[in-house]
């Protein structure tokens, strides 16, 4: 049995998992976003989190939003990727850039044990 409680959605995953249902399809072009209210208290986060997701999505230009009516996936206009390839590009985009992440942790981690064996060069004078 879990006795951890489970851990709540920041903005940036809340965002995350949105991009991911565009890519997969579950929200197309033109396609309402659940209502923040009813979202933030579906996922156990405040409004203002939901809300700040909804903004990440927007900047992205994957929604948009219709005052007082809602936030809805973008249609885009004849030659533009649409919503669900943009979303898939930046999901893949991320996954790129975790990766490279944690290759530049690996070689930095490398470098460190590399100038405790060797010491550090910087600094010293020759001659």
């Amino acid at each position: 049995m879990d006795s951890q409680p489970k851990r709540k959605p920041n903005a940036r995953e809340i965002a995350a998992r949105i991009r991911g249902e565009i890519a997969a399809g579950t929200f197309g072009p033109g396609d309402r976003l659940p209502g923040g209210r009813a979202y933030a208290k579906k996922l156990g986060v405040s409004l203002m989190t939901v809300q700040n997701a909804y903004t990440q999505l927007r900047e992205e230009g994957l929604v948009e939003g219709v005052s007082g009516s809602g936030t809805y996936v973008r249609d885009t206009a004849p030659g533009e990727p649409g919503p669900r390839e943009a979303a898939q590009r930046l999901t893949d985009l991320q996954a790129e850039v975790a990766r490279v992440s944690t290759e530049l942790a690996g070689l930095v981690e490398r470098v460190q044990r590399l100038e405790a064996v060797v010491g550090p060069t910087e600094g010293k004078a020759s001659g």
